[in-house]
């Protein structure tokens, strides 16, 4: 319940303030709002099964988030940065939808 409302509070709030992204770090946002959600689906998938660790979840999403941002930026370094990325959000989205699927086959039995 907590973390739902801190998520809808961060909503409301980044509506609220507009707050921008420096130029420098703007390569890396989508990035790791998509290992964000990886964890977060992985979370719920984790908690529908009863097997939640919040331990495991918070260290989850900081790992993915520094993993994926440090892919970027190898790929920036080694000139293939978009490439790198493209590989990124294959990979996360894969696991993304296999969590959807895994959450939607528990709550529907579909």
């Amino acid at each position: 319940m907590i973390a739902v409302l801190a998520l809808i509070a961060g909503v409301v709030l980044g509506v609220v303030l507009n707050p921008t992204v420096p130029d420098a770090l703007q390569p890396y946002l989508p990035i790791a709002v998509v290992a964000a959600l990886d964890a977060v689906f992985g979370g719920v998938r984790a908690k529908l099964d009863g097997i939640f660790d919040d331990k495991q979840f918070v260290i989850s999403f900081i790992s993915n988030v520094l993993v994926a941002a440090f892919i970027v930026y190898l790929g920036d370094k080694l000139g293939v940065g978009s490439q790198l990325s493209i590989g990124v959000v294959v990979v996360l989205g894969v696991r993304i939808f296999g969590n959807v699927a895994a959450i939607r086959r528990r709550l529907f039995k579909a």
